[in-house]
């Protein structure tokens, strides 16, 4: 609820800068969850404070930003650096091993094709950059599959929030179930 109330002020007080900057935040730190952020965002298109279509483009971007600076430190630390920080400090960000272990996984096993899929997964989608940087993945199909699958995401969630007004917090149920699902 905290960080509900936190999302909320910062996109009512600042607009798209706001939204931006907590897309961002989303992909850097996986406890902001983007299901809060964009139907928040989707819900006051209804008062013509944003529109979907920006929505989506501001926060295509601002993941953008934030897997650029993961696939970044990918890139530059490696997989041992990677992985001793996340055991020393993950915790801070409700990251564990195991989810780093997990990410790697994915992009080993389903190859860069998974950098569109798990954009739209919870936690997955922040370390997933991580491992295309450790692999040094080309940058410009990490580029096109990162804004592919935020602009899908960013679309489906904002869309929803619009449709359910309101209501829009209904959704974070639903993403949870969603979540619990994914990861099992």
């Amino acid at each position: 609820d905290g960080i509900k109330v936190w999302v909320e002020n910062i996109i009512s007080t600042m607009g798209y800068p706001g939204l931006y900057f907590v897309m961002f935040m989303e992909n850097v730190f996986p406890p902001i969850p983007s299901e809060v952020v964009l139907p928040l965002a989707g819900s006051l298109s209804l008062t013509g404070r944003f529109t979907i279509p920006l929505i989506t483009i501001v926060g295509m971007f601002g993941s953008l930003t934030g897997a650029f600076l993961f696939y970044g430190l990918g890139k530059w630390l490696g997989e041992t650096r990677i992985r001793n920080f996340v055991a020393k400090y993950g915790r801070y960000a409700l990251l564990s091993v195991e989810d780093f272990d997990r990410s790697l996984d994915w992009f080993n096993k389903y190859d860069e094709r998974v950098i569109f899929f798990s954009r739209m997964v919870p936690i997955v989608r922040s370390l997933i950059s991580i491992p295309a940087g450790i692999a040094s993945m080309n940058l410009a199909k990490f580029s096109i599959y990162t804004i592919l699958g935020t602009a899908l995401w960013s679309f489906i969630l904002s869309y929803a929030g619009r449709l359910l007004g309101e209501q829009w917090p209904v959704i974070t149920d639903f993403i949870n179930t969603y979540q619990d699902i994914v990861i099992v």
